[in-house]
């Protein structure tokens, strides 16, 4: 696997033929990885001939500069992940590299983006899509796979990509869980051993017949500090804080 840091090296990478008329896929990622991650670089190496992957922790997409700080960083173990998992290439720029202007210009979505997530986290979507089309423009791939835990980001991706005249397929890829169901997810890292032990029920309370104020008590006996449950999309959503960590996950409605 090559690893490539300079945005500069990369373009000329990828503008010198060395892809040729091959397929290319591409997962982005913010590092932390774990087996959901992996998921997605198996399935884009089934479906490509070459498979690109991205490191990036966006400052862009966060509100909180705490959230931002706490937010795990394992390169070096995130590299061996990627290259033993078949990964072809890792671009793993800066945050000056990659907002050169300042952040001055920025994807905008006025509808979707509002709900949910964006309701509690105001900027947050509009960070992911900006980051998202820069990698996309930078990496030029065939198809670019994304996780359905977040499935608000995927929906909000899929629809930039269309309304942009983006030349890629946005690929949804299954949630990956832990065998006690929880999704999993970089934020895991950050729980505590109580936490991780309660962390399970937000998914077993949003698979169950209850009705959702019913679900939001549920949730609050536990521990958790519910944002949202709402059906939407034919998913059932939810978001709730668990001590400092902010938790997602998603069923069929």
């Amino acid at each position: 696997m090559i690893t490539v840091k300079s945005l500069k090296r990369w373009r000329t990478l990828r503008a010198g033929g060395r892809f040729g008329g091959r397929s290319l896929g591409f997962v982005p990622t913010m590092g932390a990885l774990h087996d959901g991650h992996l998921s997605l670089i198996a399935r884009a190496r089934r479906e490509n001939d070459i498979v690109a992957a991205s490191v990036f922790v966006n400052p862009a997409q966060f509100n909180d500069k705490k959230d931002l700080a706490r937010y795990p960083r394992t390169l070096a173990a995130d590299t061996k992940m990627l290259a033993a998992a078949g990964a072809d290439f890792l671009l793993a720029p800066n945050a000056g590299d990659m907002y050169p202007d300042g952040y001055r210009y920025r994807v905008d979505e006025k509808e979707e983006s509002r709900l949910l997530c964006g309701a509690y986290r105001p900027g947050h979507f509009e960070g992911v899509l900006t980051v998202v089309l820069k990698l996309l423009n930078l990496v030029k791939p065939d198809r670019a796979y994304f996780g359905e835990k977040d499935y608000q980001q995927y929906r909000l991706i899929k629809g930039m990509a269309e309304a942009l005249f983006l030349d890629v397929e946005i690929v949804p890829c299954p949630i990956v869980r832990e065998p006690d169901g929880l999704a999993m997810s970089s934020r895991n890292l950050l729980l505590n051993e109580e936490e991780r032990a309660i962390a399970p029920a937000l998914n077993m309370v949003l698979g169950s017949k209850a009705s959702i104020p019913n679900m939001k008590k549920a949730l609050a006996k536990l521990g958790f500090g519910p944002e949202y449950i709402e059906e939407r999309w034919g998913r059932r959503l939810a978001a709730a804080k668990l001590g400092k960590v902010r938790l997602i996950d998603n069923v069929e409605a």
